[in-house]
């Protein structure tokens, strides 16, 4: 699940170091806030899951998104 969501997450920053679990969306990853609704329709698409939008700012890292997407998706 990490590679998928890394290969995902690679599409939209330009990240030359490493994605790790800890990587934080904005800070280390430089992502604006609509750069995650975007992501997060991919995710979405990709997974075959709605993340509702209450969930949205409580994915701050990877490991976020790694952990919500291995506990809701199919």
């Amino acid at each position: 699940m990490l590679e998928r969501t890394v290969s995902i997450l690679k599409e939209y920053c330009e990240i030359d170091g490493e994605i790790t679990r800890d990587s934080a969306l904005t800070d280390d990853l430089g992502l604006s806030s609509l750069d995650v609704i975007n992501i997060v329709a991919e995710f979405e698409d990709e997974f075959d899951i709605e993340i509702p939008d209450r969930i949205i700012p409580t994915l701050r890292t990877v490991g976020d998104i790694v952990d919500y997407l291995e506990a809701n998706a199919e």
